[in-house]
Order: structure tokens, then sequence, then C-alpha cells
């Protein structure tokens, strides 16, 4: 980051974006069109490799370039310490993330700790990690977000994504639909502890929600505009971030609940699908239409539920009693002391998380 002036906002965001069919394949003459020339590494997932990251890696040889592959199995601190060694050693002009959500947050983390920038591919539109400068990391037996650097671009190829399972997509309408509890929880933080609040990245972040809410049943379809608009929703959250500096105007209580939930269950789902049910329950919390969010998550066919979510009513109870001590630092609907189990399970109960 630059030397930065006090009382001053940095913003950092990505200088092109590109969404649509086939467009994968243009990642050698977007990285020449910026500017860059030397050795490229191409960090992605094993899932991904004969999907999407075969097609860049010959897009790359035909606009000139040299690349290396690197395969990030998990997305933790010890995977991003070995792709920076890899950085270290292939000395890339550029690092370019191939994949979902981890394969992307790995990409990320790993060049920013390396200061090389980074093109984000993603294969999948599960979460707003695709756009964003932060970074979701598991280390020290725990989850925790980590504000790296924003891609420098994004090439979203919607027929990849469209062909990643609908699970994936019903996930990331669930991650935008968060932001109608995001935002009241930032404007919360604003009022209560004078935290910094930033009118046009809440609208940002709140116009990506309602967009998502009024476009579910095309999403539903699967057809090509439904999935553009939550592809162009996600990007959008992604430059909220950028633009706040934070990931205030969309991460809440509900990333919360679900960042407890990844450490208590057994088995966690998706991290959407997560935080989409824990929006239900601080919609609740916060006076706001919790049943609007609930029928549009079953709409597009995301879970609503705690069985829903394959995960046990006592620990859903648990996370939401556990969330607000997660980050003590991010004031939220939930307060500084949290909820007691009673307030937990009526909250559940009465929006029907619970059984």
């Amino acid at each position: 980051m630059p030397d930065i002036p006090p009382d001053s906002h940095y913003m950092q965001l990505p200088r092109e974006v590109l969404i649509g069919n086939n467009v994968a394949a243009s990642v050698g003459g977007t990285l020449d069109r910026l500017g860059f020339s030397g050795p490229v590494l191409v960090v992605t997932g094993p899932k991904v490799m004969s999907i999407a990251a075969n097609i860049v890696v010959d897009s790359l040889k035909r606009s000139g370039f040299k690349s290396q592959i690197m395969i990030a199995e998990n997305a933790t601190t010890a995977q991003v310490a070995k792709v920076q060694r890899e950085i270290k050693r292939v000395k890339p002009d550029i690092v370019v993330g191939v994949g979902g959500g981890k394969d992307i947050d790995v990409a990320k983390l790993s060049s920013m700790k390396s200061g090389t920038r980074f093109v984000s591919v993603p294969t999948a539109a599960s979460h707003d990690g695709i756009a964003s400068p932060v970074v979701s990391m598991k280390g020290a037996n725990r989850p925790y977000s980590y504000v790296a650097h924003s891609p420098i671009a994004i090439l979203a190829d919607t027929s990849i994504i469209a062909r990643s399972p609908y699970r994936l997509i019903a996930s990331g309408c669930g991650d935008v639909v968060a932001k109608y509890t995001a935002v009241r929880d930032w404007k919360l933080a604003h009022r209560i502890k004078n935290e910094y609040y930033g009118d046009y990245a809440a609208e940002l972040a709140l116009m990506s929600s309602r967009l998502v809410i009024k476009n579910a049943n095309s999403i539903r379809a699967m057809s090509d505009s439904g999935v553009h608009t939550l592809v162009e929703a996600l990007i959008s959250c992604g430059v909220a971030m950028s633009i706040a500096g934070t990931s205030r105007p969309c991460s809440g209580a509900e990333h919360l609940f679900s960042h407890a939930l990844v450490m208590i269950a057994p088995k966690p789902a998706l991290h959407g699908e997560q935080v989409g049910v824990g929006t239900i329950m601080c919609a609740y919390l916060h006076g706001a239409n919790w049943q609007l969010i609930k029928d549009v998550l079953h709409l597009v066919g995301a879970p609503t539920t705690a069985k829903e979510l394959g995960i046990d009513s006592e620990y859903v109870v648990e996370a939401l009693t556990k969330a607000h001590s997660i980050r003590p630092e991010r004031y939220t609907i939930l307060g500084e002391s949290g909820l007691t189990k009673e307030a937990a399970e009526k909250v559940a109960s009465i929006t029907g998380v619970i059984e």
C-alpha cells in the first residue's frame, strides 16, 4: 500500500472486468493489454485443472507468456506459505488465480504477501471472494478474514460458471443476499461506535442484494441473464469492499454466525449457504423483513433451515451464542455480550431455522 496522508481514503479497484461466455480464453490478451510481459504463475485447484486452468494456460501461450502451474489443495495459511515459496522461485510478473473461492483466496493472499499483482478467473459463483480484497483462511484451528489486495482484472467465464454444480450458484445467492443485514450492522456500528460508514459502498452492496432478490426466478432457471446478474452482483460486492477499504458493507453478524459454525459443526455447509441462513435470523433481530429473505433463498434453492444445511439444531444455536466473539472488534446486532442460549433458540425457532 502506498504512503497515505492522514484522514484520506485509499481505494484499490480492478482495472478490467470481463464477463461472458468463453472469456477464460482471453486471459493472455488481457495481460498483454495491461502491460505485463514476464512469467505467469497460475494458481488453481485439483478439480479445476481440466475445467478451466488448461484454457488459461493455452491462452497465455498464444499471447507469448511463459507460465507455471501451482495446485492449491486447500485454503490454509500453510498452503499460502507454500505458494509464496513458489512465487519466490518462479519470480512471476503476475499471479493468476483460477478456480473457486478457495483457489482464488490462496492466489490473492500469497501474491499480496509477495508483492505481486494478481488476476481472478473464477469458475464458480459461490461467494464474493472472486472480486474482493478480502480472503478467508484457516489457521490456528479457526477461520479468519484478512484484507489482501484487489485483483487487477477479473475474467468471469459464464460458460464455465454455468456448468458448475447448481449448489454453488445458490450459495452465491446466499452470500449476496447477506448484504441485506451486513449493511444494517455497519450502520448500527456507525451509530453506536462511531465507526466509519460509507454511503456509496453501502448502497452498492445493497443494490447487489436487491438485484439478486429481483432476479431470483431467472437465476433459479439458470438463464444466461440470471447467471450474468449473479456474477455481476458478486463482483459489485467485491468492489463495494474495495471502495470501503473494509469488508463491512458485505459482512456482518450473519458472517460471524457462519464462521462460528465452521468452528463447531462436525460438517459445515458452504459459506454462502450458512450466511444465507444467518441472514434470515439477523434480519429478524434487526426487525427487518426476514420472511422476504427466507422466501428468496427458498426460491433459488438455497438452504433456509438447519436441517437443509445438514447441521444439527444444537450447533446453530451454539453458533448464534458464540458469533459475537469471533471478531469482538466488529460491532453488530448481536452486541458485545452476544445472545443467551434461550434468546438464540427463540430467534432460530421463530424464523423456522430450527424446529
